[in-house]
């Protein structure tokens, strides 16, 4: 008696799923960003969906859940996935969401600064916009609390940059007239 043969096979997400790709495609013909909300294993897969779908729209929510409260760690599993998403030019990323993947009790805005730098490298102030994941943010902090931390951590930004990140990429991407 032989042994059962096996076949390599890619381990499919839901992002792999022709159903999705075809909702993904049904949001984009109807003029409309989607918001990808997936945690850091998931990056991989949202980056494959995002380079087979190059007429949609994406917003990587979150950053895609680094996990801050691990420190260099979390950054260390983050940053390769992260970077290879950002290299889709259809992936605009939202820094929102990033104090409850920090501890909840005891963060500082300096547990941020990586990440948010990382961000920053990586798609630029036009392709990334500020979000404060209010209401959840008051699980760790308050929206103003949130925000300032984001402003401490940032580099010093020219006006227009400035305005991209905290307004204007976010106007662009999800065509809002203001």
């Amino acid at each position: 008696m032989s042994a059962p043969r096996s076949r390599p096979s890619r381990i499919r997400t839901i992002w792999d799923r022709p159903d999705v790709r075809h909702g993904l495609r049904v949001v984009a013909a109807a003029g409309l960003a989607f918001d990808l909300l997936v945690r850091v294993d998931q990056l991989p897969a949202a980056a494959r969906a995002a380079a087979a779908l190059p007429h949609v729209r994406f917003v990587l929510d979150h950053l895609g859940k680094p996990e801050i409260r691990a420190g260099a760690t979390g950054l260390a599993r983050w940053r390769g996935p992260f970077a290879a998403l950002a290299e889709q030019p259809n992936v605009t990323a939202k820094m929102s969401g990033l104090v409850t993947e920090a501890d909840w009790v005891s963060w500082r805005a300096d547990d941020l600064r990586p990440f948010v730098r990382e961000a920053l490298d990586r798609f630029g102030p036009d392709r990334l916009m500020f979000g404060s994941d209010w209401p959840l943010c008051l699980l760790a902090g308050s929206y103003g609390r949130v925000r300032a931390a984001l402003h401490q951590v940032l580099p010093a930004l020219s006006d227009a940059a400035s305005h991209a990140i905290f307004g204007g990429t976010a106007a662009r991407v999800y065509r809002l007239a203001v």
